[in-house]
């Protein structure tokens, strides 16, 4: 039985991967310009000549690759909150770390716009790491329960909310209208100089995670179970949390509020390789990497010559695909 289920696993991981560089040459090939698959292949290889070499490697390949990196970091994040506070509709968006992140960059983008991108990613983890730590703080009683945990982050995530909306009305009008670009989620115009900042965020934290996902079982089985197996409690869902503060954060940074994604892929992930979270994870990711490429791909393309942000698509995907888990919850 275990081989079978290990087996099912690899063919899933197998196909996921396949969509994903289907979907990552789609978006090479496909737009305003579009470009012949081969010459795409090779200009992106590093073959071909300067005919391509600005729309693949400059405009589309770093974009596509960075809205992967971005889905997968979301999907790791809501993968591990979901597991931390029992909770199948936790996500990053729910306990107030997209909106730490998020008031954090805005913050930036609005008062200091001269601000050095490559910086980014760390200053929306301090956001996501300060919005973690009040949650944190003011759920601990004695330890910290899930529902506490929720419920206090969405209170955080709200004014979060507030302070940004204040910070978008005494900015100026230029660094306003990039901050509300921003928020909408979007990859527009990112390049290699947003990718190699956002990839070690990934390198490092995926593997703890990887790392920690037996813990992240046990502490699905309830707090008194887990002490009963000997599990450290909180220092784990201390150290996990902090490692889902920082994919949340690094994304956000990179790619602004790019909503449900922390819901969907662990959802769509879990039905088809189980709650196990050692498979969990590298499937989920892979699926939040395949759904904001797709987005952004559908969004470049689908309404040409306008272009659609990758957050909004996502939105009106994710928001009834939430409706339809709190009923499936209900009954």
């Amino acid at each position: 039985m275990e081989a079978k289920r290990r087996n099912k696993w690899l063919f899933i991981v197998i196909v996921l991967a396949a969509a994903n560089a289907s979907v990552l040459i789609l978006n090479i090939v496909l737009g305003e310009y579009p470009v012949p698959i081969v010459q795409a292949l090779r200009t992106a290889l590093g073959f071909g000549g300067d005919e391509y070499n600005y729309v693949v490697n400059i405009l589309r390949l770093p974009r596509a690759l960075v809205a992967f990196l971005v889905g997968c970091g979301l999907a790791l994040s809501g993968v591990i909150l979901q597991a931390i506070t029992r909770n199948p509709l936790a996500s990053p968006g729910v306990i107030g770390l997209n909106a730490g992140a998020a008031l954090a960059a805005v913050a930036i983008i609005v008062m200091i716009p001269s601000f050095p991108i490559a910086w980014l990613p760390f200053v929306a983890f301090g956001g996501s790491f300060a919005a973690a730590a009040v949650t944190y703080s003011i759920s601990w009683r004695r330890g910290v329960s899930p529902i506490r945990l929720l419920l206090v982050g969405i209170g955080v995530s709200a004014t979060a909310g507030a302070l940004i909306t204040y910070l978008l009305t005494i900015g100026k009008i230029h660094q306003v209208t990039s901050a509300v670009i921003w928020m909408t989620g979007s990859v527009y115009g990112r390049g290699w100089e947003h990718f190699w900042p956002l990839l070690p965020w990934l390198v490092v934290l995926f593997p703890a995670a990887l790392l920690l996902a037996r813990q992240l079982d046990v502490l699905q089985l309830g707090d008194h179970l887990a002490r009963g197996l000997g599990s450290r409690i909180e220092l784990i869902r201390g150290l996990l949390l902090l490692i889902s503060v920082g994919l949340a954060g690094a994304a956000v940074a990179m790619a602004g509020t790019v909503g449900f994604i922390g819901l969907m892929a662990p959802h769509i992930s879990r039905q088809l390789v189980g709650a196990s979270n050692r498979r969990l994870l590298p499937v989920a990711a892979l699926m939040g990497g395949l759904i904001v490429m797709t987005a952004d791909l559908l969004g470049r393309t689908a309404f040409a010559p306008y272009e659609i942000p990758c957050g909004i698509i996502t939105a009106i995907v994710g928001a009834p695909y939430m409706i339809y888990l709190l009923y499936r919850k209900r009954r």
